[in-house]
C-alpha cells in the first residue's frame, strides 16, 4: 500500500485538519446533548490554552453575536495578555445561552466541551459560569479569583466581568481576581 493510499496522516498540516475535524465534532455532538444549546455560536481556538465560559448573554450575543463578541471578549483577551497567555489562543462558550434548556444537560455539555477543548485554563466570567463550571467538573465552589487545579487543568472565577466593564472599582476587583490565573510552566 503506497503513503498515499493510506489513511495515516503523512503531514504535520493534515494531522491539524483531522484533529480539527474531531473537535468540531465533539463539540457538535455536545450542542445535540442539550437541545437548544446552539443559540449563540461558540468561538474561537480549537486547540485554545483557554476556555472562556460566560453564564447568559449579554448584548452582543443577543444580537446575534457569537459568544464573547462583544466588549466583555476584547476586554477578556486583552487581560489574558497582559497576564502573559497567548490572547488568540481562547475559545468561548456561553453556559445558559437559552432559557427553558434542561440544567443537567448544559452541565454535561459543558463538560463535553471543555473535554473537547482540552485548555489549561477554564476561566467561569460570572457568578452563573462559575456555578455551572463547579457542577460540571464536580468542583464544589469556585471562589472568586481563587484558582484550583483539578483533572490537569487550572480553574478560575471572576465576579462578572461584563458587569465591570462600567464601573471603575469592579473592574479592579475583577482585574485581581483574573491575576489568579497563571499559564502553564513550561515543562522542560
Amino acid at each position: 500500500m503506497s503513503k498515499k493510499d493510506s489513511k495515516i496522516p503523512s503531514t504535520a498540516s493534515e494531522l491539524r485538519q483531522l484533529y480539527h475535524a474531531k473537535i468540531r465534532a465533539e463539540l457538535a455532538a455536545a450542542d445535540k446533548m442539550a437541545p437548544g444549546s446552539d443559540a449563540v455560536a461558540c468561538a474561537g481556538d480549537l486547540f485554545a490554552e483557554v476556555f472562556v465560559a460566560k453564564g447568559e448573554p449579554g448584548p452582543a450575543e443577543a444580537s446575534g453575536g457569537a459568544a464573547l463578541s462583544g466588549p466583555d471578549g476584547e476586554a477578556v483577551r486583552k487581560a489574558l495578555a497582559a497576564l502573559g497567555f497567548d490572547p488568540d489562543s481562547v475559545y468561548a462558550t456561553l453556559v445558559r445561552p437559552a432559557a427553558g434548556i434542561d440544567e443537567t444537560l448544559l452541565l454535561t455539555r459543558l463538560r463535553a466541551q471543555v473535554e473537547a477543548i482540552d485548555p489549561w485554563l477554564v476561566l467561569a466570567l460570572d457568578g452563573v459560569a462559575a456555578a455551572d463550571i463547579a457542577g460540571a467538573f464536580g468542583l464544589g465552589k469556585l471562589a472568586f479569583g481563587k484558582r484550583i487545579l483539578a483533572g490537569g487543568r487550572e480553574f478560575v472565577a471572576v465576579d462578572g466581568l461584563e458587569a465591570s466593564l462600567i464601573d471603575v472599582r469592579a473592574k479592579r476587583r475583577v482585574w485581581s481576581q483574573l491575576q489568579a490565573c497563571e499559564p502553564r510552566k513550561p515543562v522542560l
